[in-house]
């Protein structure tokens, strides 16, 4: 009972690959897609601990899924790097969910029509 009220409050990608730290960071700058995001943002919307973001960051930068922005003050922007292979199939992933999910409503859902003859 308690697996399925965490499961109906996580998103369609951490369902598909599991929750762990990494998958919650991807799921947040996949979703964040279009957005420039600091660390900090990241660890305010992110049940995950700065240590382990600090770890997964480095390694997304690394790995060239993160590129660094701009700097606003003392605070460095990133964005997801939608140039990076990896990068685009994720994207393809995350919204072949999102319309799975809506099909999948969709059809749930019946249309009663009243006739008034």
């Amino acid at each position: 009972m308690i697996l399925l009220a965490i499961m109906k409050n996580t998103s369609l990608f951490i369902n598909w690959v599991g929750d762990s730290a990494p998958a919650r960071v991807l799921d947040y700058i996949l979703t964040e897609r279009e957005l420039e995001f600091s660390k900090a943002d990241c660890l305010r919307h992110i049940p995950v601990s700065r240590a382990s973001l600090y770890k997964i960051w480095k390694r997304l930068i690394k790995i060239e899924m993160l590129l660094f922005s701009r700097n606003i003050g003392n605070v460095q922007l990133y964005k997801l790097n939608k140039a990076n292979p990896v990068v685009k199939k994720l994207i393809e992933i995350d919204d072949l969910l999102i319309i799975q999910d809506l099909e999948k409503r969709a059809k749930k859902k019946t249309v009663h029509v009243v006739s008034l003859h």
